[in-house]
């Protein structure tokens, strides 16, 4: 029983690492591909605390 614990809980911590790390990776990825729409839409929510009401 122990070591299927552990067998369990390293497996699972070391899905949940590989997850975060492939979520962040595709975060980062869709944030600086290059894209004329996305580029545009980025620019002006950066913008944004910069304009007077």
């Amino acid at each position: 029983m122990h070591e299927t614990y552990l067998w369990l809980a390293s497996f699972a911590q070391t899905g949940g690492l590989l997850l975060f790390v492939l979520g962040f990776a595709l975060v980062i990825a869709y944030a600086f591909w290059p894209s004329k729409t996305r580029k545009k839409d980025f620019d002006d929510a950066a913008n944004i605390p910069l304009k007077e009401d």
